[in-house]
């Protein structure tokens, strides 16, 4: 399958609406072979992992952005389900604290990035500082900003700090991947109906979840500019079709094995003075048995 299709062009305008669809699935595949091609990926990223993290020379940074209930959660449970959880972490991002106010808005992200050898996933992102507080403006408030850009000078200001600094990582051995999960409207609709449906998922659902859904509208214009502006050769965006939750972990499993299947990962190279400790330790041990 041609991933490429789920690339925001670098510099280019695009709309959700009508470039990308919510219930694609390629026709490639079934769910039953879906799922049998999920778990050979997930044995692979694991058997990536391991080499990720013998070299220490990379470190993979996944984001994931996405409107409530588009399964972000899930994608990563499953997708994820393989590795080593001692070179993995994720980090869910909600309101800043009062402590991450009194830093730049770049701050509580930049202390969670993965050390080299290890992957580290973002659940929400840097990102909610041009997308949420953007459709709630209010927000800005919160941050006293020194000087106040007028307009949509913010916004341009904070598109470039971003694309600034993943250039600064990737320039560093930081690879980044950057899902938006596209869940339509009526989707969404249906979830949060399961949700409430359901006494195992009632803690999963919030009043506010619904409120923001009346700014579904404002929220696609800012992802919208997101895209458009932040989709660069180094850390381009995925646009995946979320409607369908096998065929969103299909392919964000195999996208991310293939980032780094490109990194061509070796396990360090061992020098002849290693080879004969281990030759040394070999023979002491076999001798314990005789």
């Amino acid at each position: 399958m041609n991933y490429d299709a789920f690339i925001v062009p670098p510099g280019s305008k695009i709309s959700l609406k009508k470039n990308y669809d919510p219930a694609y699935k390629s026709d490639l595949y079934q769910k039953v072979d879906a799922l049998t091609k999920l778990k050979a990926d997930i044995e692979r990223l694991a058997n990536y992992q391991n080499i990720l993290y013998a070299q220490n020379t990379y470190a993979l940074l996944i984001i994931f952005q996405a409107m409530d209930a588009a399964g972000k959660d899930s994608t990563i449970k499953h997708v994820m389900s393989g590795v080593n959880p001692q070179g993995f972490q994720v980090f869910s991002f909600k309101g800043p604290s009062a402590e991450e106010l009194d830093h730049d808005y770049l701050w509580r992200t930049m202390k969670a990035l993965p050390e080299r050898g290890r992957i580290g996933i973002f659940n929400r992102s840097y990102y909610e500082e041009a997308l949420v507080v953007r459709v709630h403006p209010e927000m800005l408030k919160k941050q006293q900003l020194p000087k106040f850009p007028e307009g949509n000078q913010i916004w341009k200001q904070r598109f470039q700090d971003i694309n600034n600094f993943e250039k600064y990582l990737v320039n560093n051995g930081v690879i980044i991947l950057k899902f938006f999960l596209n869940v339509s409207k009526s989707e969404q609709k249906k979830r949060f109906l399961q949700r409430i449906e359901s006494p195992e998922k009632h803690w999963k659902f919030s009043a506010s979840d619904v409120r923001e859904r009346a700014f579904w509208n404002d929220y696609m214009d800012a992802y919208e500019e997101v895209f458009n502006h932040t989709s660069t050769k180094w850390a381009p965006w995925y646009i995946i079709p979320a409607d369908r939750k096998w065929f969103t972990r299909l392919i964000v499993a195999n996208i991310i094995c293939t980032k780094l299947e490109e990194l061509n990962l070796k396990y360090p190279i061992v020098t002849e003075e290693h080879k004969q400790q281990l030759l040394e330790a070999k023979r002491i041990l076999e001798q314990e048995d005789s």
